[in-house]
């Protein structure tokens, strides 16, 4: 019976490169010339370290732009508060990996709407689709790929 698996993830060796890409493009600014400015990675966060807040703003900008360049949808990106400590301010920015509980419940809510003839079960953080014709499958990876749910899916191991 086909079938696929809807997940969330982020490829964490393109992260770095992101990352990497971003702490470049300030070094060759000419508005950061002088200025203590740079990012820290950690897993699957990135602490953005800066001097104001315009430029901390600036800073997830670029950060925003490279993962567009490695291919990492920036939705996945969640930002925190600015937080200023001593003469820096600082920003933490979490890239979200896997689906949660609510919005896997979403997902297949939505599938179960569109009475499409498919099976769909929650597995973890992620969530796997069945059905009989493989038609099926394609129409309900196409139906998601349109709704808004506020974090990059993914869709993989299908099979026949």
């Amino acid at each position: 019976m086909p079938s696929f698996d809807i997940v969330s993830e982020v490829d964490s060796h393109e992260f770095t490169n992101a990352v990497d890409q971003a702490g470049r493009i300030i070094q060759t600014r000419f508005d950061f010339k002088g200025v203590e400015a740079k990012f820290e990675r950690n897993e699957l966060t990135v602490t953005i370290f800066a001097e104001a807040d315009f430029q901390i703003t600036q800073m997830e900008d670029m950060l925003r732009t490279a993962l567009i360049k490695c291919k990492i949808d920036p939705l996945a990106m969640t930002t925190g508060d600015i937080e200023t400590a001593g003469k820096q301010v600082k920003q933490l920015v979490t890239l979200q990996h896997g689906l949660d509980a609510d919005l896997a419940k979403k997902i297949v809510k939505l599938v179960k709407q569109q009475k499409i003839k498919v099976q769909s079960q929650i597995q973890g953080d992620q969530v796997r689709v069945t059905g009989k014709k493989r038609d099926d499958l394609q129409q309900v990876m196409a139906f998601l790929r349109e709704q808004e749910l506020g974090q990059p899916l993914q869709f993989n191991n299908f099979r026949e």
